[in-house]
């Protein structure tokens, strides 16, 4: 990130499935928007009440939009890490326009009223398996099996 850059995370719903393309250089691109909507407690009526939505435009890129276009569909609770980036241009008329969009860092389900599996990916693409698990993840050894140096879970505490 550069100085004078502007960070946020933004958590909402996807207000559609992410849009995948391809640039001439064969670059992907994600383009989604998110939906946050700020909710308060009426005290009066013991109810909550939302308030305006916000649809924030969001832009991700290689890796990360292939990512995004495999695992997120629309209605899904995001967060959301990037930088805010205005637009600006000019309408035929003549009317100048600008609009707040967020070039996405990184974004993951919310797991507030959710769960998900993770499959980690290595650079070249491939799905990462026991055997070349760098957070040693693998399932624990079955009965009568000696595990790998390294591999495995054990029952005993570490000290």
């Amino acid at each position: 990130m550069s100085v004078g850059e502007t960070p946020i995370t933004i958590v909402g719903n996807l207000a559609s499935d992410p849009e995948l393309r391809f640039t001439n250089t064969g670059d992907a691109i994600a383009r989604f928007s998110v939906a946050s909507t700020p909710r308060s407690y009426d005290k009066a009526t013991g109810q909550w009440r939302d308030g305006t939505a916000m649809f924030l435009r969001c832009t991700a890129w290689r890796d990360l939009a292939n990512h995004v276009a495999e695992s997120l569909t629309k209605g899904m609770r995001v967060v959301v890490t990037g930088r805010l980036r205005q637009h600006n241009w000019q309408t035929d008329q003549g009317e100048n326009r600008s609009m707040l969009a967020l070039e996405v860092d990184d974004i993951g389900p919310s797991l507030r009223f959710a769960t998900v599996k993770v499959d980690r990916v290595q650079r070249n693409g491939a799905t990462t398996g026991p055997a070349t698990d760098a957070w040693n993840t693998a399932a624990p050894p079955t009965a009568g099996s000696a595990p790998a140096s390294g591999a495995g879970f054990s029952d005993e505490p570490p000290f």
